[in-house]
């Protein structure tokens, strides 16, 4: 093949991105034995130790008996990540009490308007609730 020196970089290119992707799968299903939570300890150790002493053999196995479920952990894990991502988004908006600086400076201005707290008293509660 040295006669062909763009095909032997070619090779070379696809030799290295199938390497780095087998790597990649490597570490993808290693991070699925630990996230699993139908597997006991034992069983852990056990995947563990045969993806890490038979890389090739137990990356397939590994796939043919677990890889059905890899894409439900991992969307039961991304869909509870985002449902924390979400109520703390919703806890630092509504300022760690539940109730929203917008709902309590319309409470106030409806209180203000009524005739309930005078102008000055507003103003002091707003510079309260906006610091």
């Amino acid at each position: 093949m040295t006669n062909y020196p763009i095909l032997d970089l070619f090779l070379t290119i696809l030799w290295f991105f199938g390497w780095v992707l087998w790597i990649m799968l490597l570490f993808w299903i290693i991070m699925d034995i630990f996230r699993s939570s139908d597997l006991g300890g034992w069983a852990k150790a056990g995947w563990l130790l045969v993806v890490i002493v038979l890389p090739l053999l137990g990356v397939l196995v590994y796939l043919i008996a677990r890889g059905g479920s890899m894409h439900e952990r991992q969307a039961r894990a991304a869909q509870a990540q985002d449902k924390a991502f979400r109520a703390y988004v919703r806890e630092a908006a509504d300022g760690g009490d539940g109730h929203s600086n917008s709902d309590e400076l319309t409470r106030l201005a409806g209180l203000r308007d009524s005739g309930v707290i005078t102008e000055d008293e507003f103003r002091q509660a707003k510079a309260k609730i906006l610091n």
